[in-house]
């Protein structure tokens, strides 16, 4: 139901007009419309003047609880609560007497749908919004009046012009009391200590005072002191230990006032003191020597200096520390220099290959997406319901870059899922004391205790968030990401300091970029991030590559300083259309591992019916016969799984390269043509309508696709204008229940309205269809003519199955909340399928017998004894559609002090993602050792590497300090060379740029 909000009109005089003609009078009429779970909220522009406004701007205020986001037809910019207007190109001019009709501003809103407040349409009142609001005056300076753990404010009262709702105690830069008059009590102070307080005034706007000017006062000692100790701390367990450092975790005391410190005792001498408001109940016993037994126990300290009894005592004794730790270090991961005692063995093993548990030979890694909370009506997936025994690793998805350009999840409260919120009543859910956080973090380490054996990684960045991120009200902020940060090594330096100690600070092991994405290939990635990408393609390759590189070094010096290794990983594209504009992911070097993003690859942003995943290609692909990929890459198609893995295996070992799974489905809806949709089309019919990033909309010349709705889209997202984006996202579980016939007793949380709407209702019949060449399952319903790729048991039995045989590091599981169980109780006892870990089961069972995953990048090759100095570096690629054929400079840079004479010859690997057909154009000799594939790569890519040798020329040397390049051209993208050698004076080489073992 529409809800319209009406006022007077207000004029607005123009300088130097005549009264007569008194040029444009502007209103806003302010609209909202119920949507269930949001509303559509709008203001239309009136000019009831004579003359046409040919600009205008508008301003409001959120009222308490309420967001907007995914706006059209203006841009608004967001500064705490206040929003500001300005008109798009559709509706800057209202003709005198018109309004801005089909082109208003609008917006999705959440929480009460009433008016914003203030509103202002160029400076005037708006029609609809209440009376114009000032913020109040700011407080008076406060009283004091101190106790010995207390101090007594009182101030003088603010004025404004509607009313004061309260006010806001601030000790030093920390809010620590709210409270609705001029008084208020601090309190669980420490006796015989100075501290300053402000206030600041809020109205029923929610509009902020300046502050007051500051009080400081000292508290009283104490006459009759506090001495009642703490209550005694839990028994220190040891949650990870090291050859030099164990971390520790206990029970937290309680306190008549408040706990203020723990001691942490090593035998009887104090090893550290954890402070905090509260103190957290965990540190790191850094400097204890190798294989060495340690006692510590802990107790607790309050603001009186009163000490409780120590606890319980804990006997750890510290790893054996390997000769050297590089003997743990995986082939070709990065060293940083100047950095000493990188904990490499607290990790990986004597041969670079990472303890994950008996059962655990290769990696199960699932990501835990934050937003699955419940308290938007949809069903919720929290910690208690990932199956942690049969898993390694979970990336929590996202933390994002904030307005300061440091990681963040958002200001920390009771609605702020990752720290804040609470599940009352929820088994599993019960919040655990000892941290002083609560929320999605607090579960996740809660059940880490439980499983010591899992690790969790912040996955920063997401689709949503590279380029921006969302505010605490869920209003998007287009700040640049890691667009803007990357672009400098100062922004960089932040960032990457902030990352470190949030997973200090938060228990993470370690940091996941989902970075989308760096490449000159135009109009990539988030639409909404254009105007921050486009401009920089040429140069986002570089500022990832010193992103990584800046975060493995920061990495590495907290690893020595803590005796704790951290993870750096990395989501990785599978595309090759968007891999071409990446150069060679130089970025390899510094990452324990890649997880391939092996899934997204066709989709209803295009017209071309295809499998969402693929694991190969199957010489039909519509979408690469149109731009004849085959024809002109030797009959490569490189919109499949085995294609990425073999991109990346060019570059590093196949076990640090991880196949991704989608538990989720993509398809379309109008699909004519194909083998029950398969290689169909499949066109949005009024292509004006196609979606951002798409289509005409990015100038290219096919068509945006037409993609599935309502029922076959359980999983939407709304786009700007608070319609359902049409793409067939559906969970793994819906999609069996759509194969039975099932509609599916939870369609309305997620905001389906079958009772009104024929497109959220079930009709026809969905068949499971199936291509073991591309190890690609579908549902096909041929009375709707939809068409949903997704993943089963069959596909997931085979792709694990790959791993396996390929050595593969393991899998990585978009998301954990797709899987699948059937549920016999639900729907009224009728049974349904619905959140499980069916999928996870089948991979961890097959993953668990497998043998250890492929540790050298050479795999069996032997590589030569001894190492000369020399790097290598592919630079010099054009920008975007420019770049082909891909014909970069390497370079050879001898930093040895032995001369590399002409007539040597250099040797290296490069993946058989490009076919055999890289030559030279510089004047040495290239010429080909040996070749790991020709021809298509129907059912997948045969071997790894293609091998090439460079000869220098006779009259040629690389000198100490020298540096010599040669130009080279090959068809499709690699990644970086690898197991280069140097062969001179009868001496074969390898070169440190490979980082061997």
């Amino acid at each position: 139901m529409a809800v319209v909000y009406a006022a007077a009109t207000v004029g607005m005089a123009t300088v130097g007009t005549p009264v007569a003609h008194a040029a444009a009078s502007l209103s806003a009429k302010f609209t909202a419309a119920d949507r269930g779970t949001w509303w559509q909220g709008g203001y239309e522009v009136r000019n009831a003047g004579d003359t046409a406004a040919t600009t205008w701007t508008l301003e409001f205020d959120l009222n308490s609880g309420q967001s907007i986001g995914n706006w059209w037809n203006g841009t608004p910019t967001v500064s705490g609560g206040h929003v500001t207007v300005r008109p798009s190109s559709t509706n800057a001019n209202v003709p005198a007497g018109g309004t801005t009709g089909g082109n208003s501003f609008g917006f999705v809103g959440t929480g009460p749908s009433t008016p914003p407040a203030n509103c202002k349409i160029n400076g005037n009142p708006c029609e609809g919004g209440p009376p114009p609001d000032s913020p109040p005056t700011a407080p008076g300076r406060p009283v004091a009046t101190p106790d010995t753990t207390s101090v007594a404010l009182t101030w003088t009262a603010s004025t404004d012009d509607k009313q004061v709702a309260g006010y806001d105690v601030y000790q030093g830069g920390a809010k620590v009391r709210s409270v609705t008059t001029n008084a208020a009590t601090v309190d669980g102070l420490a006796a015989d200590t100075e501290y300053t307080f402000t206030v600041k005034a809020r109205d029923s706007a929610n509009q902020e005072s300046a502050s007051s000017p500051a009080t400081t006062v000292r508290t009283l000692k104490d006459p009759t002191p506090d001495t009642e100790a703490p209550t005694v701390p839990g028994t220190p367990a040891a949650t990870g230990k090291s050859a030099t450092g164990v971390t520790l975790r206990w029970d937290a005391s309680t306190d008549n006032r408040a706990v203020t410190s723990y001691e942490v005792y090593n035998g009887d001498t104090l090893a550290t003191t954890v402070t905090g408001t509260p103190p957290g109940a965990t540190t790191t016993v850094g400097g204890l020597a190798e294989d060495t037994e340690y006692t510590f126990k802990v107790r607790a300290g309050d603001g009186a200096g009163n000490r409780s009894a120590f606890s319980g005592t804990v006997t750890v004794r510290t790893d054996k520390q390997p000769a050297d730790q590089s003997a743990c270090r995986p082939d070709g991961l990065y060293r940083s220099p100047g950095v000493t005692g990188v904990p490499y063995c607290s990790v990986y093993d004597t041969d670079g290959r990472e303890k994950m548990g008996a059962d655990h030979p290769r990696r199960v890694i699932g990501y835990f997406t934050s937003w699955r909370t419940g308290r938007n009506g949809a069903p919720a997936y929290l910690a208690g319901d990932i199956p942690w025994d049969k898993i390694t690793h979970i990336n929590y998805a996202f933390a994002h870059i904030d307005g300061q350009g440091k990681v963040s999840v958002g200001t920390p409260g009771p609605d702020n899922p990752a720290l804040g919120m609470q599940w009352p009543g929820v088994a599993g859910a019960e919040m655990d004391p000892s941290y002083a956080y609560k929320g999605h973090f607090n579960l996740l380490n809660k059940f880490k205790k439980q499983h010591p054996g899992v690790k969790t990684i912040l996955s920063i960045g997401g689709w949503a968030e590279t380029g921006g991120y969302l505010d605490d009200n869920g209003v998007r902020q287009a700040t640049g990401g890691f667009y803007t940060m990357a672009s400098s090594q100062a922004g960089i330096n932040t960032f990457a300091d902030s990352a470190v100690k949030f997973i200090k600070d938060y228990g993470f092991d370690g940091v996941d970029i989902d970075y989308e994405y760096a490449t000159s290939a135009p109009s990539a990635g988030n639409p909404d991030d254009f105007a921050f990408s486009n401009p920089r393609r040429a140069t986002l390759m570089a500022g990832y590559v010193n992103l990584m590189r800046t975060l493995r070094q920061k990495l590495d010096a907290a690893a020595a300083a803590d005796g704790k290794y951290y993870l750096l990983t990395a989501a990785t594209s599978a595309s090759g259309w968007i891999l071409r504009g990446s150069e060679s992911y130089q970025v390899t070097p510094y990452l324990d591992y890649a997880n391939m993003m092996t899934y997204d690859l066709h989709g209803a942003w295009n017209q071309f019916v295809g499998p969402l995943q693929a694991l190969y290609d199957d010489g039909t692909d519509a979408e690469m016969k149109h731009w004849n990929v085959y024809g002109t890459y030797s009959g490569i198609g490189y919109l499949n799984g085995d294609w990425a893995y073999h991109h990346l295996r060019g570059a590093i070992q196949s076990g640090r390269i991880n196949l991704g799974l989608g538990y989720y489905s993509r398809g379309w809806k109008g699909v004519t043509g194909g083998a029950d949709g398969l290689w169909g089309t499949s066109a949005l019919p009024n292509q004006n309508d196609c979606p951002e990033g798409t289509g005409g909309k990015i100038g290219s010349t096919v068509p945006c696709g037409d993609g599935a709705i309502g029922i076959d889209n359980l999983w939407h997202d709304l786009d700007r204008t608070g319609k359902e984006v049409p793409a067939g996202v559906n969970p793994v579980w819906h999609l069996k229940n759509l194969q039975e016939g099932r509609q599916g007793s939870y369609i309305t949380q997620y905001g389906l309205t079958p009772d009104t709407d024929p497109a959220d209702r079930v009709s026809g019949t969905y068949t499971r269809k199936y291509s073991s060449s591309m190890v690609a399952p579908w549902l096909w319903n041929n009375d709707k003519k939809v068409y949903l790729s997704t993943e089963d048991d069959q596909s997931v039995q085979a792709k694990a199955d790959y791993v396996v045989g390929k050595g593969l590091g393991g899998i990585m599981i978009w998301e954990l909340a797709g899987d699948y169980a059937y549920h016999p109780e639900r729907d009224g006892g009728r049974g349904e399928y619905f959140i499980g870990d069916t999928l996870t089961t089948k991979i961890y069972n097959t993953l668990k017998a497998a043998g250890p995953y492929g540790n050298l990048k050479a795999g069996t090759r032997t590589m030569p004894a001894q190492t000369l100095n020399v790097q290598a570096e592919l630079y010099g690629f054009a920008v975007g559609d420019a770049n082909y054929p891909i014909s970069p400079k390497l370079k050879f840079t001898n930093n040895s002090t032995t001369a590399i004479p002409g007539g040597a010859t250099i040797e290296f690997d490069y993946g058989t993602s490009a076919p055999a057909t890289m030559t030279q154009q510089t004047g040495w000799t290239l010429s080909t050792v040996s070749t790991g594939h020709t021809g298509p790569n129907t059912g997948g890519l045969k071997g790894d590497f293609h091998r090439v040798r460079l000869t220098v020329p006779t009259w040629e040397s690389i000198a100490p300090g020298q540096s010599k390049e040669v130009q080279l051209r090959y068809d499709l993208p690699i990644a970086n060379p690898s197991n280069f050698t140097v062969t001179f004076g009868g001496q074969s080489y390898r070169m440190a740029f490979d980082n061997p073992r």
